[in-house]
């Protein structure tokens, strides 16, 4: 091998942070970098095998993908190799030397505040690479792209302190290889028995030969013996799988420290024969939040066991983006295009029946494991809202597994199904009532629930974010209309309609004097037929926007439609029967306002004016 070109570079600051987080706080499980290095290796054969499809050349004569693992005790180095896809100058640098194609950046800030570093953050964040810095005081690195020639390699190398260099090297064969050069307390590494173990404890289901030199006294020689299983395990009868087996496939496949919540493995046959393997995690990564509904982790899609993409968004719908696993198709065309897969028939049958595998399961655990679906719940019950939007055709399925907290529930637990809910309504009701808020305090303690409790009505209280809008599209469950409670005129009787008109007409007087002194910031005045205890409330119309929803949307940048809210009084209220003796003007109209600001405040909309409504209350409990 002959080197030119050398030049050397700073890592980006990002980079440098992770580097310094990985060698100085990364103490335990350090054997992780063994499994990243040997993941990211399996990735870049899988490539080269997806390449190949279209390009046979790119194999060359070396058409037997694989993975080598050695070691050497005196030059105290691991060497990590595969004949993978490999790289070329640009892809080195962007792949280790910056932060174009990593998560770096949000594995940063996962670490602030009082998050401390975790070996379950590594892979998850694609930062995988840089896990070797664990063990080793250098890195080298030596690759060159299939399809290059020899004299287009590249030699990268660094000690992880902020610098690294670059040469063009001369490589006389495709694929990369990455040199450690084990730091002075690792001598348990440099043993064949070790790394054997670790292979076959991370790395086992791999699907392409992990070798290593066979040993003789004691030492490694010029023979491979391949450690792994090599195998797909998803292509191997539910009957011959241990639990284990599935247990260990998971963490490999997502780089997971944890054991799935549950999983579900199944074989279809017929016309369109294809395999599903798919988990549900026992918690979201420590990224869920940040990446957004745009970024997941996905399925691996295979073709009779080539790997053609990850992540592939075609195969599941958004609101089971929690969920991983592989789908191998036996009867797809090879050479698909990424946007032919898109508009595919066969593929969408497999997204069907991925959903219904999905969902099946989660019903499962609903029924006979009450404990597990509650940590599903926590988890991933907000995303599986989604779908009630996403998903009409499986809208009622999704909607008998949310679960909410209610006025005969057990304080904020989100433990009441809609069904529950059908199985307690009185005789003749046939409304589910439900109320939505910013929180469970303000849901629960919200005046408009006043009439619903004196009737002992139950109400399911929503407080989730999406819960306003995911109800926007669940108008009915089982034949029962779904209504807010705090959404357009009450039902009445006979008998509640006659008293609610003779209350209207009494404080005629009473809400023209208030309507005065609002003026035009309110649209109505009106006497509540929701209030017992209350002074006032604010009432909406059937298709207006909650107020705690739209200020959370202008705090989000968007523009929301100026609208007069509807003040609904109870008449019979102390507060109210001060408004209307009141004969100074000034004073009655600082009820007024607090009258409007308090219902406001309750229905979690945002005060035009603060202090002022500050200085109001002050002058009010002054007296002055």
């Amino acid at each position: 091998m002959t080197a030119t070109a050398t030049e050397t570079r700073s890592f980006e600051a990002e980079v440098a942070q992770v580097l310094h987080l990985v060698t100085h706080s990364l103490y335990s499980h350090k054997e992780i970098f063994l499994r990243e290095l040997v993941s990211n290796a399996s990735d870049a054969c899988d490539k080269l095998r997806f390449e190949a499809l279209a390009k046979p050349e790119l194999m060359g004569g070396d058409s037997e993908l694989h993975i080598d693992v050695s070691w050497d005790e005196a030059a105290r180095t691991i060497t990590v190799r595969d004949n993978g896809i490999g790289m070329n100058r640009d892809e080195v640098v962007a792949n280790i030397g910056t932060i174009a194609s990593s998560g770096t950046r949000r594995f940063l800030e996962a670490m602030s505040g009082e998050q401390k570093a975790d070996a379950r953050l590594i892979g998850q964040f694609g930062v995988g690479f840089y896990s070797a810095f664990v063990v080793a005081d250098k890195v080298t690195v030596l690759t060159r792209h299939a399809g290059s020639a020899a004299a287009d390699g590249v030699k990268w190398e660094s000690d992880g302190k902020g610098e690294y260099t670059l040469e063009t090297a001369e490589l006389a064969e495709r694929g990369t290889t990455i040199v450690l050069h084990l730091g002075a307390d690792e001598d348990e590494f440099l043993k064949g028995w070790k790394l054997k173990s670790l292979i076959r404890t991370y790395s086992d289901h791999v699907a392409f030969p992990i070798r290593v030199p066979e040993e003789k006294d004691g030492k490694p020689t010029d023979q491979w013996e391949t450690v792994n299983a090599a195998s797909a395990l998803w292509a191997k009868p539910r009957s011959e799988i241990k639990d284990d087996e599935y247990k260990a496939f998971y963490k490999s496949l997502g780089h997971d420290f944890n054991d799935p919540l549950a999983w579900t493995h199944n074989r279809v046959e017929g016309s369109q024969s294809f395999t599903t393997l798919l988990y549900i995690p026992a918690q979201p990564p420590f990224d869920w939040m940040m990446g957004g509904r745009d970024e997941r982790k996905g399925l691996k899609l295979y073709i009779k066991r080539v790997f053609i993409m990850d992540a592939a968004k075609e195969l599941l719908p958004n609101y089971l983006r929690f969920v991983s696993g592989v789908v191998d198709a036996d009867d797809l065309p090879l050479n698909v295009s990424r946007e032919i897969l898109q508009h595919n028939r066969q593929l969408e049958r497999i997204k069907g029946a991925c959903v219904k595998r999905v969902l099946d399961l989660i019903e499962k655990l609903a029924k006979d494991e009450p404990e597990k679906f509650a940590t599903f719940l926590k988890a991933f019950g907000n995303t599986l809202k989604e779908g009630i939007s996403e998903d009409t055709a499986n809208r009622d399925r999704i909607a008998k597994l949310l679960r909410f907290a209610s006025t005969k529930g057990d304080g904020a637990k989100q433990s009441v199904s809609l069904d529950d809910y059908i199985g307690r309504m009185a005789v003749g009701q046939d409304t589910i009532w439900y109320i939505t808020a910013d929180t469970y305090a303000a849901a629960v303690g919200s005046p408009q629930l006043e009439a619903f409790k004196a009737k002992g009505i139950e109400v399911l209280l929503m407080f989730d974010r999406i819960d306003e809008w995911m109800v926007g599209y669940l108008s009915e469950y089982e034949g029962k209309k779904l209504h807010n409670v705090a959404k357009g005129e009450l039902p009445l009787d006979e008998g509640e309609k006659k008293q609610q008109e003779e209350a209207a007409k009494a404080a005629e007087p009473l809400l023209k004097k208030l309507k005065e002194l609002l003026g035009d910031q309110v649209g109505e005045v009106k006497v509540s037929a929701r209030l017992t205890d209350s002074p006032s409330c604010l009432a909406l119309s059937d298709y207006e926007m909650a107020p705690h929803l739209a200020r959370l949307l202008r705090e989000a940048g968007q523009e929301m439609p100026a609208t007069k809210p509807t003040l609904e009084i109870n008449p019979q209220h102390a507060l109210l029967k001060r408004v209307e003796t009141e004969t100074d003007e000034a004073k009655a109209k600082d009820l007024a306002s607090l009258l409007l600001e308090q219902a406001e405040i309750a229905a979690g909309a945002q005060l035009a004016d603060p202090a002022a409504f500050v200085q109001r209350l002050n002058r009010v409990l002054l007296g002055g």
